[in-house]
């Protein structure tokens, strides 16, 4: 399945130009699937690509679960769009 996660500040001065917390979200994210950060100034926009059955639900919660961190917990998840499906085939982009 490949989601994409999008994330806003939830309080607080904006971001600057510096994609650290954007780096920390990643890393809290599960070791298990595999992580692009798409975006790291304003939102932060990471897509996760897992191989295994689960559902948008399950990253969601993942992803809620992860912001929970102090370090980033000015953060919140703005949305959970799944992309696709299943296992990238020929002709989509495999992260």
């Amino acid at each position: 399945m490949l989601v994409e996660l999008t994330m806003r500040r939830t309080a607080g001065e904006p971001v600057g130009n510096s994609p650290v917390d954007g780096i920390r979200i990643l890393a809290l994210l599960p070791e298990r699937w595999r992580k692009d950060l798409r975006q790291a100034t304003g939102d932060v926009v990471i897509r996760v690509h897992t191989d295994e059955d689960v559902t948008g639900a399950q990253i969601r919660a993942e992803a809620i679960e992860a912001l929970t961190d102090p370090a980033i917990s000015h953060w919140e998840l703005a949305d959970c769009h799944v992309l696709t499906i299943g296992r990238p085939g020929p002709g989509r982009d495999a992260l």
